[in-house]
């Protein structure tokens, strides 16, 4: 009993706070410590981003009804960014982490492009893709690659030796060790990385949208701010971490799924 009602309290302590600073947010708004057209309150928010995604009085004129189509456009360049940064960046980092050529090889120049910030290469971007969608997906695929390339290339390295060690003496081949020891070895960094890397490719979606489309949550937070909408703008960055948010969750529930005998590995050793 005394575990059911500290699961319950478990639930419902995760919302606590959220729950307090909304009601703070709405309570400071409401008596006017808040000035409404700097920082609207949430029932307002929240009235207007629900027309901007079901168009039920159009207080989020223009785009009142769209929010759909804006979600999608996002989510289709994350997730065309994302996916090339995961298959390079996964690939790279193994073969980088794997053998030492390929390390003295690549990895001086990967290491020289990292510190530049994906915000920099837009110009360069646009003038290579034009305004579409192509600078968006280059973006998002740069700022997502090398947490995911950083990530594996560290798993790689610190795989076990003992476990390489005793699958060598039973006879496996350097396929057999990639594919049966170190990938599964690896892949909680590698899932670490790829965690890191979708919250990066958010972010740059919507810095690549703000500049080089016309579509988006990212384009329609940068419009709603130069018409002094801040109730879009708000509901816009709301909608964005709920994107990234539900992307995230479900990258760690493959992880689960992949990593279930870790878990039961963990399990078992408690027990003991």
């Amino acid at each position: 009993m005394s575990s059911l009602w500290s699961d319950i309290w478990g639930q419902r302590a995760r919302f606590a706070v959220p729950v307090f600073l909304l009601a703070l947010w709405e309570f400071l708004a409401r008596i006017g410590y808040l000035p409404p057209a700097l920082l609207p309150a949430p029932s307002r928010v929240f009235m207007t981003w629900g027309d901007w995604i079901f168009g039920f009085d159009e207080s989020a004129q223009d785009i009142s009804g769209r929010w759909l189509g804006d979600a999608l456009a996002s989510s289709t360049r994350v997730f065309a960014g994302y996916s090339l940064a995961a298959v390079l960046g996964v690939t790279l980092g193994v073969s980088i982490g794997w053998w030492r050529w390929v390390e003295k090889t690549i990895e001086p120049t990967l290491q020289m492009l990292r510190p530049i910030p994906p915000v920099s290469w837009i110009p360069l971007a646009i003038i290579w893709f034009g305004i579409a969608n192509k600078p968006a997906i280059f973006l998002v695929f740069l700022g997502s690659f090398f947490p995911i390339l950083m990530n594996t290339i560290h798993g790689v390295k610190t795989v076990n030796r003992d476990l390489l060690r005793a699958a060598a003496m039973a006879g496996a081949n350097e396929a057999q060790l990639l594919r049966f020891v170190v990938l599964p070895a690896a892949m909680p960094s590698i899932f670490a990385g790829l965690r890191i890397g979708v919250g990066t490719a958010w972010m740059l979606t919507v810095t690549a949208e703000m500049v080089a489309v016309k579509s988006g949550l990212g384009y329609s937070l940068w419009d709603s701010y130069y018409f002094l909408r801040y109730d879009l703008v708000i509901a816009s960055m709301i909608s964005i971490g709920l994107l990234g948010f539900l992307t995230d969750l479900l990258i760690k529930s493959i992880m689960s799924r992949l990593l279930r005998w870790q878990h039961a590995g963990t399990v078992q050793g408690s027990r003991a």
